[in-house]
């Protein structure tokens, strides 16, 4: 919606100070003279958009303007609010005074957004904002990143070129192209460590949509049946939502497709005896044979 685009491009001024009508058209995926005409709508509005040409020029808002709030319902601004919040979570340096301060300089407007507070960060929230920090600055210069990355095999060197820095499935990772694999791959910040930008400039490749929107990233083509006892529904409907399962005469049956084997049969065996694999066979054999092994540790 050119609303939502507006708003977009805003945001990118107040946020960066400069930039310019080829990064605003492959942002939003439309054309530059679509961004033109955007610009002057906003300018047709009130806000005073500068373009400077030449080599260190680009497109800004004059300096010492604040955004007038009018332009903006309260829910608008609630929203955007909001969002600055969050990612100021995880922010290496907070920004987020100076922008509120632009986008509403009524102190009861800036409080519409308190009700709503959104952590992005975790236990690790120094080093991740570090890490954050560090590939926000790669991707800017098209420089590759090298980093230890501990997995279940074991530890490995990779260098990556980083396209996108990504919070899906409540964990951030790095969207990019593993020099390695010779292909997009993502890696969870939390399992990289001793993050380095190097020298190596990399051309820009062109990611697959697929790719970009991530759904497909990790796709569950693989189904199991658990039968739970009642007593863990409110954990099933945190996990999976309200109608997960189908109530049984014996308990709760949940059909669950999943991914990564190993996670799947630790989240199983996290419900101790509250939960029995009842399909398929081979996942239910290899789940008695770890109990066997605990039984004799114990």
């Amino acid at each position: 919606m050119k609303i939502d685009r507006l708003m977009g491009i805003i945001t990118i001024l107040l946020q960066n100070g400069k930039t310019t009508a080829p990064y605003l058209a492959e942002r939003f995926e439309v054309s530059r003279r679509t961004i033109l005409r955007d610009l002057d709508t906003l300018c047709q509005a009130g806000i005073p958009i500068i373009t400077e040409q030449g080599g260190r020029g680009g497109i800004s808002i004059m300096e010492g303007y604040q955004l007038d709030r009018s332009l903006l319902t309260a829910d608008e601004l609630q929203r955007l609010i909001a969002g600055l919040k969050s990612i100021n979570s995880v922010s290496k340096e907070s920004k987020s005074d100076s922008l509120l301060l632009k986008l509403a300089p009524n102190k009861t407007i800036a409080a519409l957004a308190d009700c709503i507070m959104i952590d992005l960060s975790s236990h690790y929230r120094d080093s991740l904002s570090e890490k954050i920090s560090l590939i926000k600055e790669a991707i800017t210069s098209r420089r590759l990143i090298f980093f230890d990355y501990y997995y279940r095999k074991g530890q490995v060197k990779r260098k990556v070129e980083p396209y996108f820095v990504v919070f899906k499935w409540t964990a951030w990772y790095v969207l990019g192209w593993c020099i390695e694999r010779a292909n997009f791959r993502l890696f969870k910040l939390n399992r990289l460590w001793d993050l380095s930008i190097t020298d190596e400039v990399f051309m820009p490749r062109e990611v697959p949509l697929e790719t970009i929107s991530l759904d497909n990233a990790l796709p569950d083509q693989n189904k199991i049946e658990i039968l739970f006892d009642r007593s863990v529904r409110f954990r099933l409907i945190e996990d999976y939502g309200l109608h997960c399962y189908t109530e049984t005469d014996r308990g709760l049956l949940m059909e669950l497709n999943y991914t990564n084997r190993e996670n799947a049969i630790a989240w199983i065996l996290s419900f101790g005896d509250q939960a029995e694999v009842v399909a398929p066979l081979d996942v239910r054999d290899e789940i008695a044979a770890i109990i066997r092994k605990l039984a004799a540790r114990y």
